[in-house]
């Protein structure tokens, strides 16, 4: 099953982290239920220097680039503004068994 890299860097207006706070449990709603059906495999925040969030990282799973596309579609952090840009790169996890 394809896998995917996402890095996500929020705005830089001086309300950014203020704005991702708000917009937080809905994302982490939804960041649940798609891990619940193995679409995540990991996510965490990008923190800056002082330790504040600044971005995410988020490595998926999905049958074909449509899956990928109906995720992005639905990410609340994209629907709100709060991720101004982001990259995804096919990506593969080691197996490090």
């Amino acid at each position: 099953m394809p896998q995917y890299l996402l890095v996500a860097h929020d705005g830089d207006a001086p309300n950014a982290l203020e704005k991702r706070m708000e917009v937080r449990p809905r994302h982490f709603e939804y960041a649940r239920r798609m891990k619940a059906e193995g679409k995540i495999i990991v996510g965490g925040a990008q923190l800056s220097d002082e330790g504040k969030m600044k971005g995410s990282a988020v490595i998926l799973n999905f049958e074909d680039e449509n899956g990928l596309q109906e995720y992005l579609k639905n990410e609340p952090y994209i629907l709100e503004g709060v991720w101004a840009s982001y990259t995804i790169t096919p990506f593969r996890v080691a197996d490090l068994s």
